[in-house]
């Protein structure tokens, strides 16, 4: 497990699976949204955004997180482990929902972007399995012979994940 692709729906838990899976294994740690944002809640244009995913993605470690249906390809062609994060709908909006209060105004995602309420990323959120989720394994289908798929349902899951994989209790 050196090259990572953590994937799933906002509020599953991506980018702190990455941060506790990067300390735990030494892997370098790429969070996607700060690549992909740029001030505003501009988003960066498509060829440009694979040139940046490809560049971010040379090395021969690392552990990306983000979703981006749309260059799921550009991410999973290099990895050998793809972990998909796909806890119920209804705990990914509400752990949005929650980043969104407890961090409102502040930029936590990415610079220049500050956290709010926003009703069609929740929405977005509560429909991933049925408008989302087809993408994701159409992808993953499509690397099933080079990559190892991991898929993780529950917090006990993702625990028991990195207690496994990683040979150290999660705190």
């Amino acid at each position: 497990m050196q090259r990572v692709a953590i994937v799933g729906p906002g509020g599953a838990g991506k980018s702190t699976l990455a941060v506790e899976l990067g300390r735990r294994t030494g892997l370098p740690v790429i969070h996607l949204d700060r690549l992909h944002w740029k001030p505003g809640w501009v988003e960066t244009p498509r060829d440009e955004w694979i040139v940046v995913q490809r560049a971010a993605l040379q090395g021969e470690r690392w552990i990306v997180d983000g979703n981006y249906g749309g260059t799921f390809d550009v991410r999973f062609e290099r990895a050998d482990t793809i972990l998909v994060l796909a806890p119920p709908g209804w705990r990914c909006v509400l752990r949005a929902f929650k980043r969104s209060a407890r961090n409102r105004g502040r930029a936590v995602q990415a610079d220049g972007c500050p956290e709010r309420f926003d009703l069609g990323f929740y929405k977005w959120i509560w429909r991933y399995s049925v408008d989302s989720r087809p993408r994701l394994d159409e992808a993953i289908d499509a690397v099933r012979a080079t990559a190892t798929v991991i898929e993780l349902r529950s917090l006990k899951a993702v625990a028991d994940f990195l207690a496994h994989v990683v040979g150290e209790p999660s705190p």
